[in-house]
């Protein structure tokens, strides 16, 4: 298959890992020559309950007896994707009650910022530096990153960029901002945490001056840090929170919620704001459904937690200088961009998937499955530990 693949599938990069895959179960990926490799990425923070669960299949098959695609998003009531909303609602403060899904993290991006800028009146965004919301044309253009742009310019106007938390950067939010967008933890960035209460003094500076503050959550949200959203560990509330990534369970799917008030400013002047055809896919919403419901009804979320101490306790090594992030996501990083290059390739000889971030060529992320087993966790740590040491 190798050689089709790089003749027929478009490439991200020019050396793809290229692994051929045979089947996934639980924690592991297994490739066509029979090989196990335990998983630390989950699909880059996607498959929160881990590959193939019972549940999440279950519901798919149910589904597909039923009905797929049946009309555009938001013309005919259909029950998975409905119940998916009233979930996410119940489980987010008021007033973020009105859910829009779309097909994947960046798609609600997109979104959310047309919402803004509808509901305001407004054009401009303010989002952080070293941020990352996703890779179309919108969500290009909230990063600072020029080198990544360039070849794409000109992007959409008016998107300013402040240090994340950086306290004294909140006077450029004014009263012609229409929204200021931050991931809750800066992914691409190194797993960085909001210090100094700083989520809440941006929500308050947005209120001062009327504008719209989007939460990004598609990498800290749904269970992944040990709450259901990021940003109930940072005593705030955004006006619109944006979802993907592990809210499908491992199907592609992104939602953005907020008000309804603010919500409907999206279906009248014009009608049809936003469309998606596939937006809301019964298929999709019902396995993101058996997701959530499997998420907020069991353990998985306090265990995160107490996976994070025991990688801890078992990452301590000469070569890893610190380990950022919360729960299950997190990044350690070594000494050099080549120690990162050689664990990374190195533990996927020896079993065990690991990745990089975006932005920070020293650090290795360990994201994986919210489910993962405290013995498959001490097991992928002594992977890296031992190639460390041979280092």
């Amino acid at each position: 298959m190798q050689d089709d693949f790089f003749k027929y599938q478009a490439q991200t990069t020019p050396h793809p890992l290229a692994m051929e895959i045979s089947h996934a179960k639980g924690s592991y990926i297994y490739d066509t020559k029979g090989k196990a490799y335990l998983d630390f990425v989950a699909g880059v923070s996607a498959c929160s309950l881990g590959h193939s669960h019972p549940k999440v299949v279950n519901a798919v098959k149910e589904q597909l007896d039923k009905y797929l695609h049946v009309m555009v998003y938001g013309e005919y009531i259909q029950e998975p994707a409905l119940e998916l909303s009233k979930l996410l609602a119940k489980h987010l403060p008021k007033p973020l009650e009105t859910t829009y899904l779309v097909n994947s993290g960046t798609e609600a991006i997109e979104g959310s910022i047309k919402l803004a800028r509808r509901f305001t009146g407004r054009s401009e965004i303010i989002s952080a530096k070293n941020a990352y919301h996703g890779n179309t044309m919108g969500s290009l253009s909230l990063m600072d990153y020029e080198e990544r742009k360039e070849p794409f310019l000109p992007l959409i106007p008016d998107i300013k960029h402040i240090t994340f938390n950086c306290e004294f950067c909140l006077r450029q939010i004014t009263k012609q901002t229409a929204a200021v967008i931050l991931e809750t933890i800066q992914g691409g960035a190194g797993f960085i945490e909001p210090t100094n209460n700083y989520l809440y003094k941006v929500q308050q500076r947005c209120n001062d001056v009327g504008a719209v503050f989007i939460l990004d959550e598609i990498q800290p949200g749904i269970g992944r840090t040990g709450k259901l959203f990021g940003f109930e560990n940072y005593n705030c509330r955004p006006d619109i929170v944006v979802t993907g990534k592990g809210l499908g369970g491992g199907l592609p799917i992104g939602a953005f919620t907020a008000s309804k008030k603010m919500m409907d400013s999206l279906s009248d002047n014009p009608k049809l704001g936003h469309i998606t055809t596939f937006g809301g896919n019964p298929v999709i919403a019902a396995a993101a459904l058996a997701t959530l419901t499997e998420i907020t009804t069991s353990n998985v979320m306090a265990e995160a937690l107490e996976k994070e101490q025991l990688i801890r306790q078992h990452l301590q090594h000469k070569h890893i200088k610190e380990i950022r992030g919360r729960g299950l996501m997190l990044a350690a990083f070594t000494e050099s961009v080549e120690i990162t290059n050689e664990v990374i390739m190195r533990c996927q000889d020896q079993g065990l998937v690991l990745f990089w971030l975006l932005f920070e060529p020293t650090a290795i992320r360990i994201t994986p499955p919210l489910t993962i087993s405290e013995d498959e966790i001490v097991k992928g740590c002594q992977i890296i530990s031992s190639v460390l040491d041979s280092i």
